[in-house]
């Protein structure tokens, strides 16, 4: 009895998060060597996103950070919005999901190295 209820849960935790999951909007960024493709995003506040990465065309590997805009340093970085592996060319990753509060952030690579750029959220 306890394996068939330990089962239901793991059952009920996947789905519902397969659920959540299908409500976060996928921003699909590319990144070749020395930028991203999209110079400044705009999203809206408190709602779900999950960022793609694609590296196109860089000799190494890349990955992607969010700071709200003017911070330095890795204690600001938003940890979801890191993508869950490191991209070797012709790869994809992607973030979990990031749900950001209204203001300015910036987004850039510390691996290619990329500027930052622009993301307002609204």
């Amino acid at each position: 009895m306890k394996n068939l209820f330990k089962i239901t849960l793991i059952a009920l935790l996947i789905s519902s998060t397969q659920l959540f999951a299908q409500d976060a909007k996928v921003v699909k960024l590319k990144q070749t060597p020395g930028e991203f493709n999209k110079k400044e995003l705009n999203l809206k506040a408190n709602k779900p996103y999950v960022f793609e990465v694609e590296n196109d065309g860089v000799d190494h590997e890349v990955g992607f950070v969010i700071v709200p805009a003017g911070k330095e340093g890795q204690e600001h970085h938003i940890q979801n919005a890191y993508v869950q592996k490191m991209i070797a060319d012709g790869e994809q990753s992607k973030s979990k999901e990031v749900v950001l509060e209204k203001g300015e952030y910036e987004y850039f690579c510390p691996m290619n190295p990329t500027p930052k750029y622009k993301l307002v959220v609204n």
